[in-house]
């Protein structure tokens, strides 16, 4: 199943999958089955043809941050070993296979935590109208690409899919979903950015920014979920190539955001096809995301 494109699943005997731009979950009892395919979005808008192991990728990536942050907050992990899922799913393992992962249930927070280490996409959008991202002030003069004195933590709505997530100030997300829930989270999500920009740094990669998700457990307890620095949800950069002052090559969809960009792609479904050259260099580029970070190699 390792080099099969899995476009969306649908395990028997467990109840239809609630889909989201990549993932599709299961719920299995009190926990949930998150599965990760090999869609991609980009622009908020799901393609047509799947990344090669790219579901592989993610699922592997987001493993090895979640374990190695849980000292800084807990996370929904509750086993990404097949073998130990439920019985349920047991008929379904070679598909579920480093694809997936069992976690808790939570109350998702309905916030998205974005963080920013360096001024890029729409922050650098915003700071070009505002001098200012999401609210937070920033110095004059800064370039596309340029490290920020320290990371912001600037939140936006999550949108449903097909629309856009939004941008909004600190104060608007307390309002949203409490003061303390998102004092928590931005202390969290710049606390587990440092110390994953950190340990990449030293492996040669700069994560420029970064999205995160936050929910709360039985117990009203702040905890990570979904995914976890990965290159749909991280900007990662080469330091070998980086270079103030304009856009960066970067370990993610790049591929195809270039490629919609040159089409001149309105952001709106339906989605064009993509040639197999983009397809096979995205494939790439994740692959070697994964062998840099974590060592291993799909």
């Amino acid at each position: 199943m390792k080099n099969q494109i899995i476009l969306e699943t649908n395990l028997s005997g467990l109840p239809a999958p609630k889909r989201g731009k990549v993932r599709d979950i299961y719920e299995v009892g009190d926990k949930l089955l998150i599965v990760s395919s090999d869609r991609l979005s980009a622009f908020d808008v799901i393609m047509n043809q799947g990344i090669p192991q790219k579901g592989i990728v993610l699922n592997t990536i987001s493993a090895f941050w979640f374990n190695l942050t849980k000292d800084i907050l807990p996370n929904h992990i509750i086993s990404t070993n097949v073998d130990e899922f439920p019985e349920i799913c047991q008929p379904h393992k070679e598909i579920l296979r480093g694809r997936s992962m069992l976690v808790k249930k939570t109350k998702v927070v309905p916030i998205e935590a974005i963080v920013r280490g360096y001024l890029s996409g729409s922050g650098w959008n915003e700071y070009l109208k505002s001098n200012s991202v999401c609210g937070i002030n920033l110095p004059q003069g800064l370039v596309e690409s340029e490290k920020l004195l320290e990371p912001i933590f600037t939140p936006s709505t999550k949108a449903e899919i097909g629309d856009h997530d939004e941008n909004i100030s600190f104060e608007k997300a307390k309002e949203i979903a409490g003061a303390d829930v998102i004092e928590k989270m931005r202390a969290s999500a710049i606390g587990i950015f440092n110390k994953c920009s950190e340990f990449a740094l030293q492996k040669g990669i700069i994560i420029a920014d970064t999205k995160m998700e936050f929910g709360l457990d039985e117990n009203n307890n702040l905890i990570l979920i979904d995914e976890l620095l990965t290159p749909d949800s991280s900007r990662f950069w080469q330091t070998s190539t980086y270079e103030k002052g304009k856009s960066q090559l970067s370990f993610d969809k790049q591929f195809v955001r270039d490629f919609l960009l040159s089409i001149k792609f309105n952001k709106q479904p339906p989605a064009p096809d993509l040639p197999e050259d983009v397809i096979g260099m995205t494939s790439e580029k994740y692959l070697q995301a994964v062998k840099i970070l974590t060592g291993i190699e799909l």
